[in-house]
C-alpha cells in the first residue's frame, strides 16, 4: 500500500477505506477524495457495520464528519461497491452519480431483472448446462423479491458528461456493463473500481444490455484494460486489494493471461468438449458447481474471443451451441 503522504497533493487528498474481507478479494475498497470545495466519496462498501465503521473512523481521523461529503460517485452497481448509500443518504441527502446502464440495477427496477432472468435461461440452456442452469436461475428469480429492500431510494444522476469534479470519466465495462473510472489527469490517478486488481483476475461477467442482447464482456474487459494502458496512470486506486502503482505491467500479464486460457480451451475442444458446460467442467472442475455463474461467465467470454479470432467455429444443434476447431 502507499503511504497517506504519498496519495496528498496539492490540489486532491485521498483517504482510502480499506476494510478486510475473508473471501479472495482480501478487502473490500472505497475512498474520499477531497479537492478544493468538495470531499467525493467513490464507491460506498458493503452495507454492513465494518464498512459504515470504516467510513466514519476515517472521516472523524481527518477532521470531516458525515455531513462534509458532497456526493457521491459510483465505478459500478455490483452490492460490494454501493452498499452505504441508502444509509448515508438517509442522514446526509447527497448527489448520487453513475453510469445511465446503473440505473435499473441500483433501482432494481422489476421488468428489468425479470428480463435478465429470462435471459440467463436461454443462455444456459444454449449452453448445455442442464440442471445446473435452471438451479441458478431459481435462484436468480427468487433474489428479485428477496432483495427488494437493497434498491438505492436516492435520485440518481446520471453521469452522460466526459468529466466530473476534476475527474475525466473512463468508460471501462467487462466486470459490469456500467462501470466507468474516474482519472484524475493532473496526478494521472485512477479509480477503478474492479477494471484491475493486484492479487487476482477480475471477472468479465456475462450480462444482457438493456434490451436483453448478450453483451460480449471479456472483449469488452480486454478493450478497457487497453485503453488503461494508453492512458499515463501511475497509481490505480482498486475496489479490492492494494493500490497498484505503475499498473501497466500487470495489465500486459492480464491479457497475456486470456490468450493462455484461451489456448487451453482450445485444447478441451479439440479433446472432445463442445458445449459450453462440458468446457467449464472439464476446465474448472468441482469450481463449476460451487462457482456455477462465475465459471460460465469466464468461459462464455473466452469462448466469443476465440470466435473473433476465427479460432473456433459454432453450430446450433437441439437448440445448444456446439463448438469446434476451425477447419475440423
Amino acid at each position: 500500500m502507499y503511504a497517506l503522504n504519498e496519495l496528498k497533493k496539492s490540489c486532491c487528498e485521498v483517504f482510502p477505506i480499506i476494510i478486510p474481507d475473508r473471501s479472495s478479494l482480501k478487502s473490500v475498497n472505497f475512498y474520499l477524495v477531497k479537492q478544493e470545495h468538495s470531499l467525493s466519496l467513490i464507491d460506498a462498501g458493503w452495507d454492513n457495520d465494518e464498512c459504515w465503521n470504516g467510513l466514519i473512523d476515517t472521516l472523524n481521523r481527518n477532521g470531516f464528519t458525515l455531513k462534509d461529503i458532497t456526493e457521491i460517485l459510483l465505478t459500478h452497481h455490483h452490492i460490494d461497491h454501493v452498499g452505504l448509500v441508502n444509509r448515508i443518504t438517509s442522514e446526509h441527502s447527497i448527489p448520487i452519480y453513475a453510469h445511465p446502464d446503473s440505473i435499473p440495477r441500483l433501482k432494481r427496477d422489476k421488468l428489468f431483472l425479470e428480463m435478465r432472468v429470462e435471459f440467463y435461461a436461454q443462455l444456459y440452456k444454449e449452453m448445455g448446462c442442464g440442471a445446473n442452469g435452471e438451479q441458478h436461475v431459481a435462484y436468480l428469480k427468487k433474489a428479485i423479491g428477496q432483495n427488494k429492500h437493497k434498491a438505492i431510494q436516492a435520485d440518481i444522476s446520471k453521469i452522460i458528461d466526459d468529466s466530473l469534479f476534476n475527474f475525466t470519466i473512463v468508460e471501462v465495462p467487462g466486470h459490469s456493463p456500467d462501470q466507468i473510472a474516474f482519472y484524475h489527469k493532473e496526478q494521472n490517478w485512477l479509480f477503478a473500481g474492479d477494471l484491475l486488481i493486484e492479487h487476482i483476475s477480475s471477472n468479465a461477467l456475462v450480462e444482457p444490455d438493456l434490451a436483453g442482447n448478450r453483451i460480449p464482456t471479456l472483449l469488452q474487459h480486454i478493450d478497457s484494460l487497453k485503453k488503461c494502458l494508453a492512458l499515463p496512470v501511475n497509481l490505480v486506486f482498486s475496489g479490492h486489494g492494494t493500490t497498484i502503482g505503475k499498473p501497466h505491467t500487470l495489465i500486459e500479464k492480464r491479457l497475456e493471461r486470456t490468450q493462455e486460457k484461451a489456448d487451453r480451451i482450445i485444447q478441451l475442444i479439440t479433446s472432445g468438449c463442445s458445449t459450453g458446460s462440458k468446457i467449464a467442467q472439464s476446465y474448472y472442475n468441482n469450481t463449476y458447481y460451487e462457482q456455477f455463474s462465475l465459471v460460465m461467465s469466464e468461459i462464455i467470454g473466452h469462448l466469443d474471443y476465440l470466435e473473433v479470432q476465427g479460432r473456433i467455429n459454432k453450430e446450433f444443434i437441439n437448440g445448444v451451441w456446439d463448438y469446434s476447431i476451425t477447419g475440423k
